[in-house]
């Protein structure tokens, strides 16, 4: 068992940033056509994150030509190059299974307010 877990503690990456559902979020992947590597990005809302270690997984959603399109990324993928949030989301729930259904407006999540604290000393 100490064995498994030393391997997915290998393969598992440091370096990604704090996100929730409801957050918008720009993923740079590694795409291979033939011979040749280039970078996509694909931005949308978080729907959901479920799983936990080496096999946690998030669901993106976005509207592309007023088509629906959802991906599910596994966290920990040496294919992901980066995961940069543009915004912070304010809902009350993990996952946000009632955004298929909304379009336009009625889609759009609110703005996190963040709350900043005056530094006084």
């Amino acid at each position: 068992m100490d064995i498994i877990k030393n391997i997915e503690n290998e393969q598992m990456q440091d370096d990604i940033p704090e996100f929730n559902s409801g957050d918008t979020v720009r993923v740079m992947i590694r795409v291979v056509e033939g011979g040749n590597e280039r970078l996509q990005a694909f931005e949308g809302t978080v729907l959901k994150r479920q799983g936990t270690g080496v096999s946690e997984t998030f669901t993106l959603r976005k509207i592309s030509h007023g088509v629906g399109v959802e991906r599910t990324f596994p966290l920990h993928s040496p294919n992901l190059e980066s995961i940069e949030v543009i915004r912070r989301g304010d809902v009350n729930r993990s996952k946000l299974y009632y955004l298929r259904e909304r379009q336009g407006k009625k889609s759009r999540v609110k703005e996190k307010r963040e709350q900043r604290r005056e530094e006084t000393e």
